[in-house]
């Protein structure tokens, strides 16, 4: 269980009486089990790999973000409704900090791709940071223990690889909770609380504004504790303080964005109206809805036995207030309770909400980590005791050692093997893209399209300068990305995200007019399934011969043809393996239309 004491002091078992003259006095033992470099090092090295070969989960990330980055530093790109000054549901203040990050990167080099893996590797080494940050505190305030299991739920789970260097805001908010976390956490030096106010604040304001709900269990502990030690002014201050601090970011959050818009806009206020208060026909149940079972399954996969750990923390702490109030003092069980009290609330919320995605979960992220690390921390000194009265203190330590293990190495294993199973079955949109690098391939003037496979896009930064991205009709009736006005300069870039864009509306209402005749298209790019049934209007172009030639293809899983197994964890595609064990695929592939240009690839 969470410990009470909140500063790095030694306990009180390390102190015993003065030394008498002359005689070493033993030094406290290390807070940390794993030095903080060498955490450092860790979480950089396995959120950088995240940065170089996660595939994009959501086409939310490219359009929203990937997208306006691009504009902002190209002068073209795709725009969705959102940034339509009539709803302005996204600041821009959040792309441009990025767009900032990217343009330092291509002084570097010279392609656009590689601009791309700039500004994600930038995000994995803010996420590596703020690991490290929480890390150091939750080894200093609570158990060098907690700290390590933490450290091991962060760095090797599927969900922390898809979060950790993925351009959305409630990954940035993820990492504001991270900081805003450590800040209530280390009293070193005195409370924090305007601290941890502006952290969460400015995840809430830049990021995601539901997001400042995690922090208020731990602003209730911080009420509760000034209210036992007489130290309200104390606590008021630093309220207000950070309160002003949060005013300072939502006004240059209102400035940059009305530079960008021409009109005073609160882009926090219009995400949380339109989300509860956008009336029938609008808000984001249009975008589909998931059964409440949802995120438990979401989150066994991207955390495995962990997230049960997280979910089973408040009963063994219930456990242990029952069966061993000896180890469980007030003041004790106090801290431990508010630690754990945000995740449950964010599960709870979320989990009640229509509308659900995996990205919402991501600002809950390091509290999920931590419930799981209390609580398996719990059953560590439970199963440690060498007390003949509890069922564990009969046990020989070499079990007890060997249970423990097989529980680590499990979840770490599943988690890796889930981690190698995404990348080799998602990532070809990543790499299709490719041979448009080499010369001779594209000409002025050239368009590659998007059908059936619009939503897997990577982003204008995968396409050679000056290509465009173009939508031809599918299947799919709903609203899809337009065009910024095309920009050549910086006032120009302002005229063009101040403009009412045409055929834009908030009801995900399909709009012709962002399609583009089949004939106007130089390249495209479709995929082949097996399990796949051909249309008129979703045919098998990659067969089209007489049209089209494929330029390059890649493997794609077929997650219809392919078991459960599969679908969960990588599996070797080796012969010997069962039928129902083995994966199986389709192809993913970027055409180019023949006679259009003369040069071939080698």
């Amino acid at each position: 269980m969470a410990p009470a004491r909140r500063t790095g002091e030694a306990s009180s078992e390390s102190q015993g009486p003065a030394p008498a003259p002359r005689t070493k006095q033993r030094p406290p033992p290390p807070p940390f089990y794993l030095p903080l470099n060498i955490a450092l090092y860790l979480c950089i090295i396995t959120n950088v790999i995240a940065a170089l070969y996660a595939p994009i989960q959501d086409c939310d990330e490219v359009f929203n973000f990937w997208e306006p980055t691009h504009y902002l530093n190209h002068g073209y790109g795709l725009q969705t409704w959102e940034y339509s000054p009539v709803y302005s549901i996204r600041s821009w203040l959040y792309v441009s900090a990025h767009a900032v990050v990217g343009k330092i990167g291509s002084f570097a080099f010279s392609s656009k791709s590689a601009e791309f893996y700039v500004i994600r590797c930038f995000l994995a080494l803010v996420c590596a940071a703020c690991e490290t940050r929480l890390y150091s505190a939750i080894c200093r305030t609570l158990s060098p223990r907690i700290g390590l299991l933490f450290l091991m739920v962060v760095a090797f789970t599927p969900g922390m690889f898809h979060a950790s260097a993925a351009f959305l805001p409630s990954s940035f908010t993820m990492y504001m909770s991270m900081l805003g976390l450590t800040a209530f956490l280390d009293w070193r030096g005195g409370q924090k609380t305007a601290q941890g106010i502006m952290w969460f604040g400015l995840g809430a304001i830049v990021g995601w504004p539901f997001a400042g709900a995690l922090m208020l269990p731990l602003l209730l502990e911080e009420v509760i504790i000034s209210l036992l030690s007489s130290n309200m002014r104390g606590m008021f201050l630093g309220v207000v303080d950070g309160a002003l601090r949060c005013l300072v970011i939502l006004a240059l959050e209102i400035a940059v964005d009305y530079a960008f818009l021409r009109k005073l806009v609160i882009v926090p206020w219009n995400i949380v109206a339109y989300n509860v208060f956008g009336g029938e026909g609008r808000g984001p149940d249009i975008f589909g809805v998931e059964p409440w079972t949802f995120y438990i399954w979401n989150l066994l996969l991207n955390f495995n036995i962990w997230f049960a750990f997280a979910m089973a923390a408040a009963p063994l702490l219930a456990l242990q207030a029952i069966f061993r109030p000896k180890a469980t003092s007030v003041q004790t069980l106090l801290r431990t309770v508010t630690l754990i009290t945000p995740f449950y609330m964010w599960f709870a919320i979320f989990i009640a909400q229509p509308h659900k995605e995996e990205r919402f979960m991501f600002p809950a992220y390091p509290f999920l980590a931590l419930n799981a690390s209390i609580a398996f921390h719990m059953v560590l000194s439970f199963v440690g005791s060498s007390n003949p009265k509890v069922p564990a203190g009969s046990m020989l330590p070499k079990i007890k050692l060997a249970v423990i293990m097989s529980i680590i190495l499990v979840a770490l294993n599943a988690g890796l093997l889930r981690i190698v199973g995404i990348i080799s079955a998602y990532n070809a949109p990543l790499k299709i893209f490719e041979p448009l690098e080499q010369p001779g391939v594209v000409q002025p003037g050239d368009t590659v399209c998007f059908g059936k496979e619009w939503y897997r896009f990577p982003s204008s930064f995968f396409l050679p300068k000056d290509m465009r991205a173009k939508f031809v009709r599918s299947e799919f009736r709903g609203l899809l990305p337009g065009e910024f006005p095309e920009a050549a300069d910086l006032s120009a870039l302002f005229e063009g995200t101040s403009q009412i864009p045409a055929g834009m509306n908030d009801r995900n209402e399909e709009d012709l007019g962002k399609y583009t005749d089949l004939s106007q298209c130089s390249f495209l790019v479709d995929s082949e399934f097996p399990s796949r049934t051909v249309t008129e209007l979703e045919p098998d172009y990659n067969h089209e011969d007489t049209q089209w030639e494929q330029l390059a293809c890649h493997s794609f899983l077929d997650a219809y043809q392919t078991g459960l197994l599969g679908r969960l964890i990588w599996t070797p595609d080796l012969p010997i393996l069962p039928e129902p064990l083995r994966r199986k695929w389709g192809e993913y592939c970027l055409l180019r239309r023949r006679g259009d240009v003369t040069a071939k690839t080698a």
